[in-house]
């Protein structure tokens, strides 16, 4: 098997949390920022910062904690956005959150975007339009643009190993 297939095998057990599966007491900064990053490790997501979530903060992308401490639903906000970041602006993601939650529970509405990017893990899945369900596409497409993403990284990551490109040496 070569190390693509490898990879895309390894996205199969890639679990994210569901909302029940997160933290059930809040969470002061530092440990926010090591409980992200271990769920994003196993996807090579690009680690979370404290400065990052204080940005969040203050650009109202997530609520303030509250007395310093971090509960589940600005977690689960920081989860996404590090998902989502590098394909989408913070203003598009706080607008699609906002958007999916405007008709559900946070609750529900995370746990439907974790199984949509859990289904996309396990491989291509069938395209179903329901246009009743916009917020279900919604969640579908982000989990899509997260993974081809992923996909193009690692893809040109193992173009880089097999075929480095020489320098040309310059004169003077």
């Amino acid at each position: 098997m070569n190390e693509y297939m490898t990879w895309r095998e390894g996205l199969k057990d890639v679990e994210f949390p569901h909302w029940e599966d997160l933290p059930a007491v809040d969470l002061y900064m530092d440990q926010v920022v090591e409980y992200v990053n271990n769920v994003l490790a196993p996807l090579n997501m690009p680690m979370v910062t404290s400065t990052m979530i204080n940005n969040y903060v203050k650009q109202k992308v997530i609520m303030s904690p509250i007395k310093k401490k971090y509960q589940v639903m600005q977690i689960t906000d920081i989860l996404i956005i590090s998902l989502m970041k590098p394909v989408f602006s913070l203003d598009e993601i706080r607008a699609a959150i906002d958007q999916v939650t405007v008709g559900d529970y946070p609750k529900k509405a995370y746990n439907a975007f974790v199984d949509a990017l859990a289904a996309r893990l396990q491989g291509p899945v069938p395209v179903e339009f329901d246009p009743d369900h916009l917020d279900l596409q919604l969640m579908r497409d982000a989990a899509n643009v997260v993974f081809h993403k992923m996909e193009a990284e690692k893809l040109l990551e193992l173009m880089r190993k097999r075929n480095p490109i020489k320098e040309v040496p310059t004169t003077k």
